[in-house]
């Protein structure tokens, strides 16, 4: 009665389900006499060790078998066959990978051990796929406790991966949660599943919710050509499969101490002798899984806090500036503000806890059910402080995530097998300003990348910065059902999905007071002798406005999919595939199109022609996959792949968010507010520019934003333990957003006016368009060598050699943000195109296991690659600048090269049979090497150039002496190039790179 309740439970869910990743694996095997003859109709069982669960299937005509959806983990296979002695062998199945084995049969008289045992799975020992065209690297909990962890996250070890690079998270909300760059993005275009479940931002993209090191069974990172159960990405995904519990009572816990002494100086930050800045942190991990009930019924439960007290230490430069800024206040320059304290450092709390639950329950030995639900709940005081930045620009986020993922796998027959997720997730995050002036001050020190988001130096945080807006709240409540039939029979192993997500909740608002920012052209210290001028100029740089207002999105995303694994002989394998999705209620803003929206009101009533229409939801996404991966041989030490694919993603939304806010509201009416402009029947005009006037608007003629794979490689064992593979990835980004920023008055009329008409800018606001036809593109080399040296030693090494572009004006970026033109009449124009902001054009890696005479294991990650790109603006941060008179292009500065190298010198001592402890030592940057990466001054306004030169945008001199009383003319564009701070100076403390030299202690248990 159960097994027919699983099956019928089952099958009603294959009605619906979500855009999610397979996070399984498959076995593909050959069942062969001694003489190389194929045996049909042997009897294989496949069994997980320390469980239950059993799969049978039966070698078909060829001697040929497949098992699929497979939890990953240690398997027995367990083959026999009439007039053949059983044979057995011992094989580890790893996430979203086939395994390929051969079991040779021997006489009756001779009990067979098949030569294939199992290991830990590194990704130093990954056997060969042969069956498959993804690009991928699987990484697992062996490789996440032996390698160092500068963030304890799993990116820090993705880099093992071929063609991945370092980034920082890339939204500042939520600072801490990992990101991973592949294809010359920031990561934000990448998809994330855990166990099944989804676990994307589907507001600004990349990833959801963190997880615990220690929480992770293993994971695969993907690059590029994933199967067509995977969407919502353009570049790549990455898929996580959490502990579980065994028959077998299991656990760790474990403590890292990090501390300021234990730390080294950031030389721009904080030099000598200033007292070294404080910094302590320590996490608390603690890990247990058991039977509930033997063989039935298991449970895993993780947890981790991590108490953090970093602190950002002004450089004697910005304390410089704060001083004279303290002056200005005293001397009653400053409204409201008589005294400005300037203090050493400000300290930036971190309060995070990790906590996660797993249930796995064998129903029968057809039905197997698992039960997670997880939480990460942060909290962080100061947020958004930087080097040039006061703490009364700072925030306090407190951020919490939750989820639960409930699954069923249902056998119906031997090849014939059903699974369903159902996944619950939501977000809650709040950021509140830590001071309320109603105004802030910005000074050009303080703006020292265009990326940093503590554009003011004293004062309220805006919340805004030149590439984004950031709510000071954000919800996002998502129901998710996913299933999954696979039918492994004969050559083929077909699959097939019906994916559906319900968000009834997207949004969050903005803060709703009105704010001046004034933003002055010169810093403190230049207004010390001219108080005067600091008077002008701070009229002069005052913009009010008020941000207010809240922003909501119901969306229902819904996929179809099919995908076939063709074993046309057993050299060739053909993978085929075909994803339809698409997107309801994208464009409506609380349940409002975008019709409601009183920019487009206004611009109608004008006769302003720019918007014609409003945009309707996407439905031509039609994904094929195709792939084919051959072995030359048959021997399973080739295998030569090539693939094409296309990948929709519509997720990364935040740049339109104030489109969705303008819609959000009732609208008034708008007629002419040309004619009477103070009329009752224009209550609902937005302003002219004039006046501060913006609508914000998205074109008609949307289309998902896509990209095409192309992929050409191959991959060769020259032994048991050395491998190496050589790829060649293109892939082409179309239709990715831009924001068309137009100006009235200026390059916006209404011809109701003369265009010549001084009241052009009254009646017309400025008017930004949300376009979707960016294009892009990545063209990438990636060198993989893997192997064990000696039975001590395993190294894998890694050369990516790329090239990634995009149009922008003045950052360049694939997917991840709303790029936006120059000139928005003319869109694709001189010097738009240029790299993206993680072009990197050559990176290496190397990374390693010694186990040393005396016990010692030492394991280290080391990192380089070529300098980054940035584009520097002029003073208001519209234009790129000009150098003697030739403008200069999309992110044509380039930063320095980044080299980062990591050990982990570790001494278990095992205590009896069970228990073990570990103390350990870990280095981050062991050479101390000053990575600034490409975090240089962006700002025209902040370098030492002649102010006549900042001020028109066109560098002809720069400033041989601090006061600039002499001069000398520019000759190389690097002269500009001015360090802003640590990599991970965005972000604050606690980021992955770009750290000085930081060592951590630490002591592991285990059971």
């Amino acid at each position: 009665m159960r097994s027919k309740l699983s099956a019928f439970l089952a099958m009603v869910f294959f009605a619906i389900a979500l855009n999610a990743q397979n996070s399984s694996g498959s076995l593909r095997g050959l069942v062969q006499d001694s003489t190389g003859a194929r045996v049909v109709a042997a009897d294989i069982e496949v069994k997980m060790l320390a469980s239950p669960s059993a799969r049978q299937v039966s070698s078909d005509h060829r001697g040929e078998f497949r098992v699929e959806d497979l939890t990953p983990g240690s398997y027995r296979v367990s083959v026999s066959a009439r007039g053949f002695a059983d044979a057995t062998a011992d094989v580890s199945v790893a996430v979203s990978a086939i395994r390929d084995i051969t079991v040779t049969l021997s006489s009756p008289s001779v009990r067979q051990t098949v030569g294939v045992q199992a290991r830990g799975s590194s990704i130093t020992e990954q056997p060969i796929d042969l069956a498959s065209s993804v690009h991928q690297g699987i990484v697992t909990s062996q490789d996440l406790e032996g390698l160092p962890l500068p963030a304890r996250n799993f990116a820090n070890i993705a880099y093992l991966a071929p063609g991945t690079e370092p980034v920082e998270p890339s939204d500042p909300t939520k600072a801490r949660i990992t990101a991973v760059s592949t294809g010359g993005s920031s990561g934000l275009n990448n998809e994330l599943s855990v166990d099944g479940g989804d676990n994307s931002d589907d507001y600004i993209g990349g990833f959801l919710q963190n997880f615990s090191p220690d929480t992770i069974q293993e994971f695969a990172i993907r690059t590029a050509q994933e199967d067509a159960d995977t969407g919502g990405t353009t570049v790549g995904s990455v898929i996580i499969t959490t502990k579980s519990g065994t028959n077998d009572w299991h656990g760790d816990t474990a403590f890292y101490e990090r501390a300021a002494a234990l730390n080294a100086r950031y030389p721009i930050e904080n030099p000598a002798p200033n007292p070294k800045q404080p910094f302590s942190r320590q996490n608390y991990v603690g890990t247990l899984g058991a039977p509930i009930r033997k063989d039935k019924l298991w449970f895993f439960v993780a947890f981790e806090n991590v108490q953090e007290n970093a602190s950002i230490s002004y450089s004697p430069a910005s304390t410089t500036q704060f001083d004279a800024l303290s002056t200005l206040a005293s001397e009653g320059l400053i409204p409201g503000v008589t005294s400005i304290a300037v203090p050493p450092n400000a300290p930036i709390p971190f309060r995070d806890y990790f906590g996660s639950l797993r249930l796995d329950w064998a129903q029968s030995a057809k039905s197997q059910w698992y039960m997670r639900s997880s939480i990460d709940d942060y909290t962080t005081h100061n947020s958004l402080v930087q080097q040039g930045t006061l703490p009364s620009t700072g925030l306090l986020t407190h951020n919490n995530y939750l989820s639960m993922v409930v699954s069923n796998q249902f056998v119906f027959t031997p090849t014939l097998l059903g699974k369903f997720v159902f996944n619950a997730s939501g977000l809650h995050l709040t950021q509140s300003r830590n001071s309320d002036l109603g105004y802030a001050l910005a000074f050009p020190f303080s703006s020292t990348s265009l990326t940093v988001s503590g554009f003011e130096t004293f004062g309220d945080n805006q919340f805004a910065t030149p590439i984004t807006f950031f709510p000071s709240e954000r919800n996002q409540e998502k129901y998710q059902f996913r299933c999954d039939l696979s039918n492994a029979r004969g050559r083929h192993a077909v699959n097939f999905g019906i994916n559906f997500i319900h968000e009834p909740v997207l949004g969050g608002s903005f803060p709703g007071n009105t704010e001046t920012l004034y933003q002055f052209r010169q810093n403190p210290t230049y207004y010390l002798n001219n108080p005067v001028q600091f008077t002008a100029d701070q009229i002069a740089g005052a913009s009010t406005s008020n941000l207010g207002g809240s922003f909501s999105q119901n969306i229902q995303r819904l996929a179809f999919y099919a995908q076939d694994s063709l074993r046309v002989t057993q050299k060739l394998t053909f993978n085929y595939g075909l994803r339809y999705s698409t997107t309801y209620g994208l464009f409506s803003g609380s349940g409002r199109s975008q019709l409601k929206n009183p920019g487009y009101l206004t611009l109608q009533a004008l006769n302003i022609p720019l918007v014609s229409g409003t945009p309707h939801d996407d439905r031509r996404q039609i994904a094929p996959r195709l792939g084919i991966a051959y072995s030359p041989s048959g021997s399973g030490n080739t295998v030569i792949r090539a693939g094409f694919g296309l990948y929709f993603n519509d997720l990364a939304q935040n740049g339109w968010a104030t489109a969705f806010q303008a819609a959000g509201a009732p609208a008034g009416s708008c007629f002419d507010p040309v004619a009477n402009p103070g009329g009752q029947e224009n209550a609902g005009c937005v302003p002219g520019g004039s006046s501060g006037g913006t609508a914000n608007l998205i074109a008609p003629n949307y289309r998902t934003p896509y990209a095409i794979h192309f992929s050409g490689g191959s991959q060769h064992a020259f032994s048991a333990n050395w491998a190496l593979s050589a790829d060649y990835i293109h892939e082409q980004g179309n239709h990715a957003y831009r924001a068309y920023s137009y100006t009235g008055g200026t390059n916006l009329f209404t011809p109701q006016l003369s265009v010549t008409d001084p009241d052009q800018a009254t009646y017309v606001p400025d008017v930004n368009v949300f376009h979707s036809d960016n294009r892009s593109s990545y063209n990438g080399l990636l060198l993989h060598l893997q192997g064990n040296v000696t039975h001590r030693f395993t190294l894998i090494a890694n050369y990516t050699l790329s090239k990634a572009q995009t149009w922008g004006c003045v950052l360049g970026e694939l997917f991840d943000y709303v790029n936006g033109v120059c000139n928005p009449l003319d869109a694709f124009g001189p010097g738009d195109y240029g790299p993206s902001g993680e072009d990197v054009r050559q990176r290496f890696v190397l990374a390693g296991t010694w186990h040393a005479p005396g016990g010692i294991e030492l394991s280290g990650l080391s990192q380089a690659e070529s300098a980054r790109p940035f584009t520097i603006t002029t003073a208001d941060n519209k234009e790129r600048i000009s150098i003697n008179g030739d403008p200069t292009v999309l992110d044509q500065f380039r930063g320095t090269p980044y080299i980062q190298t990591d050990l982990r010198v570790a001494r278990p001592v095992h205590l009896g049979d069970k228990w073990s402890v570990m103390p350990f030592i870990e280095f981050f940057n062991l050479f101390n090497r000053n990575n600034p990466g490409a975090n240089y001054v962006t700002n025209i306004a902040a370098l030492s150039v002649p102010s006549a030169d900042a001020q028109s945008g066109n560098v002809t001199n720069i400033c041989t002496n601090a006061a600039c009383t002499t001069t000398a003319p520019i000759s190389n564009p690097n002269q500009l190039r001015l360090a802003g701070g640590a990599l991970g100076d965005f972000f604050g403390p606690g980021t992955t790179v770009g750290i000085p030299f930081a060592a951590q202690l630490g002591l592991r248990a285990s059971f």
